[in-house]
């Protein structure tokens, strides 16, 4: 190869030091290097990159090269085993496969009681404490919350057997016993399954759809291990990342509380006392604006790796096979070039006239490796949302500091402890 199609990006000289925080480490980098640069982290060879072009040739245009992703799921598979956030190849598109029915609209539909059950809940607890002028801590509460409704649309009316055994994930850091809790959940996923093949009969959640499910080229279901891999992945990946974002969501509405206003004012003129349904929820457009502003700024999933499979060229860049690619879509979201003001929090930017590249907005991530549950999270934070916030504002009850934790998810540093206010025409 001549010298040009050679070319490899500039970048630190020193390896990333695992004390520094990844995510402040990656953003100083981007403004000293520009949106691409080469560095070593965790031992690996690293294009670290940030510019539209690039994030498409990865994740779009060339993505069979980059279906693998990087040394960042292990710590992830070593929670959850070989499912489908951190499977590769053929074993990736075959579970993919299997698990894309479950989670069409159709499908998302069947489970829409279950969203609505736990967070009634919620607001009525909230409702209660609002009533004895008490504060709650809302971290803590809508982690129970979203959790409980997870739970429900996985499991359905195997709920209450097993809900004590899986409260510890609300509360549990990420350390070896979080991953020995794992795998003794995934065990009694096992024995749900078994109980109900003994019984006979069907249910609208996500196990049972995930039990009829039949690869496309064999026609065999998933084994058990693949069933309890897959449920025990659905269930983490399903509350924590939800649960980060309507946390943000209320810190956010208290910090704006003219945003919120709109916010009420669309669901009384939208829903007013009517029931929420399911085919309802397009209409709330400020609403669905709100969440998406959040998905901006506070992406759960901050942070994407992939392998190059084979050799390629990002650009004008040469990417040896094997190298690994970071792209982080909260610095990808933020980024000046490709939005306005991009560190305030201002839903109208989400109009839909606004003409803007569709990866310049990829919490969810993009390509086939998109993350698979998009629409049940959507539809979940939907209607925490409108149902809380139809009855109820929250404010802060002490200083509320916007500092996050970017670990496996983009959590806040401390919680946002709120005292919740019945509205003046909430019944």
């Amino acid at each position: 190869m001549s010298s040009t199609t050679q070319k490899i990006p500039h970048g630190p000289a020193q390896p990333y030091a695992t004390t520094d925080d990844l995510l402040e480490w990656m953003r100083t980098n981007f403004d000293r290097y520009g949106d691409i640069y080469q560095a070593s982290v965790y031992g690996d060879r690293v294009y670290v990159i940030n510019d539209l072009q690039y994030v498409d040739r990865v994740l779009l245009r060339n993505w069979r090269n980059y279906l693998r992703k990087g040394q960042a799921v292990k710590r992830i598979a070593l929670s959850l085993g070989n499912g489908l956030i951190s499977s590769n190849g053929d074993t990736w598109v075959r579970q993919r496969r299997m698990l894309q029915p479950a989670f069409k609209s159709e499908s998302i539909r069947l489970l829409f009681t279950r969203f609505t059950q736990a967070t009634i809940e919620l607001r009525d607890k909230w409702r209660d404490a609002a009533s004895r002028a008490e504060s709650v801590d809302v971290t803590h509460d809508v982690s129970l919350a979203v959790l409980k409704a997870t739970l429900l649309a996985i499991f359905g009316d195997d709920y209450e057997a097993i809900a004590a055994e899986f409260a510890p994930i609300a509360e549990e850091s990420r350390n070896l016993e979080f991953v020995q809790l794992c795998a003794a959940l995934r065990r009694r996923i096992v024995e749900i399954v078994n109980h109900r093949r003994a019984r006979g009969g069907s249910a609208y959640d996500l196990i049972d759809f995930m039990m009829s499910a039949r690869d496309r080229d064999s026609g065999e279901p998933m084994t058990d291990a693949d069933l309890g891999r897959q449920a025990m992945t659905l269930v983490i990946a399903g509350h924590e990342t939800t649960a980060s974002v309507l946390n943000w969501v209320w810190h956010l509405l208290d910090e704006h509380p003219h945003i919120e206003a709109k916010l009420a004012e669309e669901i009384a003129r939208t829903l007013g006392d009517s029931p929420l349904e399911f085919d309802g929820l397009a209409k709330f457009t400020y609403t669905n604006q709100i969440i998406d502003e959040a998905l901006r700024i506070y992406p759960p999933l901050w942070l994407m790796t992939r392998r190059a499979i084979t050799d390629d060229h990002i650009g004008d860049y040469f990417v040896p096979a094997g190298t690994e690619i970071y792209i982080s879509p909260f610095l990808l979201q933020r980024h000046p070039h490709l939005w306005e003001a991009p560190d305030e929090f201002d839903p109208e930017r989400f109009d839909a006239e606004t003409n803007r590249p569709a990866l310049a907005h990829c919490p969810f991530g993009a390509g086939p490796r998109n993350c698979i549950g998009e629409l049940f999270a959507r539809i979940e934070m939907q209607v925490h949302l409108l149902l809380i916030a139809r009855d109820l504002r929250l404010r802060s009850a002490a200083s509320a500091s916007s500092e996050f934790v970017a670990g496996v998810n983009l959590l806040s540093r401390s919680h946002f402890r709120m005292n919740p206010e019945m509205r003046v025409d909430a019944s």
